[in-house]
């Protein structure tokens, strides 16, 4: 990997970890949908230009009904589930439990028509991890309630579900262009809600930074970053970063925020990641990329993360 490459892929595996952190901050001093909404409006606001620039948009046209379909699965759901259960749970178990998108996406493969065989070591990843989720949903693991892990869990959902949708329906769509619209639509969808719900005092500035971080650094800078690591690197190397992300997910949490890591979440997270890994050997990741976009997928981040455009099938967004 080149000097350059190795910079996109760290830079990408910090980025994608720290939404959490930020979602975290921010829902304590505005609503959820205000917080949405503020996100995917600056983020639609920086890319448009770009994909404006690159004459990007034109060739969406086609794909505008799988566009609405891929917005709503992959960042009006799961920002909305995610900021929501963040309200009652910390950053770290957020991460942890956004680290079984890979396992999901592969479960979902399969049942949605992959004809690719489930080995006895693909089998083996499968099990791990749906053990270490099961293991971080158990009560009292990490103080977490029923509703906030369920959230969670169906954001889970939701990220293995767009790549999926974004490598059957719209592998022709230029990436960007395609983030651009869906963040934009997006806007449009929470601009009612965030009306009715805007506060009446404004919010400090801690939050309003957190604000600023993720619809700048950890949306529209991110998502520059991570076709351009695509494109220097590949798309399987490039959705390494999926493993990475809970990691730093987690050490945020701990050190900025002070909160707990307990034994069980880090038995979760070993069997999740373990698990990760087999579960999307090789032989899952055989869709080829159309020339000159990305295969996508999460964050994290977290999650949520937009297009994932061609990513492969089990990456995730950040959160």
């Amino acid at each position: 990997m080149s000097r350059r490459g190795w910079a996109l892929f760290s830079a990408m595996s910090v980025i994608w970890g720290i939404p959490y952190l930020l979602i975290k901050i921010a829902v304590a001093g505005v609503p959820v949908p205000v917080l949405v909404l503020a996100r995917v409006a600056i983020g639609a606001a920086l890319l448009l230009p770009v994909a404006l620039r690159r004459r990007q948009l034109r060739a969406l046209v086609p794909h505008r009904r799988w566009l609405a379909v891929f917005a709503l699965v992959e960042i009006i759901t799961p920002w909305f589930l995610l900021s929501e259960a963040e309200r009652r749970l910390s950053s770290s178990m957020s991460g942890l439990l956004i680290a079984s998108v890979p396992i999901i996406g592969a479960l979902l493969a399969r049942i949605s028509g992959d004809t690719e065989r489930l080995t006895a070591v693909r089998w083996t990843g499968l099990l791990a991890g749906l053990a270490g989720v099961a293991l971080l949903a158990s009560p009292g693991a990490a103080g977490g309630d029923a509703r906030s892990i369920g959230e969670v869990l169906l954001v889970a959902v939701c990220y293995a579900t767009g790549p999926l949708i974004a490598s059957r329906k719209l592998s022709e769509a230029p990436p960007i262009g395609m983030t651009a619209v869906c963040l934009g639509f997006a806007a449009v969808v929470y601009a009612p809600a965030a009306a009715l719900t805007w506060p009446g005092a404004m919010p400090s500035g801690k939050v309003l930074g957190a604000i600023a971080g993720l619809a700048v650094v950890c949306t529209a800078v991110a998502f520059l970053f991570f076709f351009a690591l695509i494109a220097e690197v590949g798309p399987a190397r490039a959705t390494v970063i999926t493993y990475l992300n809970p990691a730093v997910a987690v050490a945020l949490g701990v050190s900025v925020l002070g909160e707990r890591f307990t034994p069980a979440m880090a038995g979760a997270f070993a069997l999740i990641l373990g698990g990760s890994v087999l579960a999307t050997r090789p032989g899952l990741r055989r869709r080829a990329t159309a020339p000159g976009a990305p295969s996508l997928s999460s964050p994290g981040a977290p999650s949520p993360p937009v297009a994932q455009g061609n990513l492969d099938e089990g990456g995730c967004l950040p959160g």
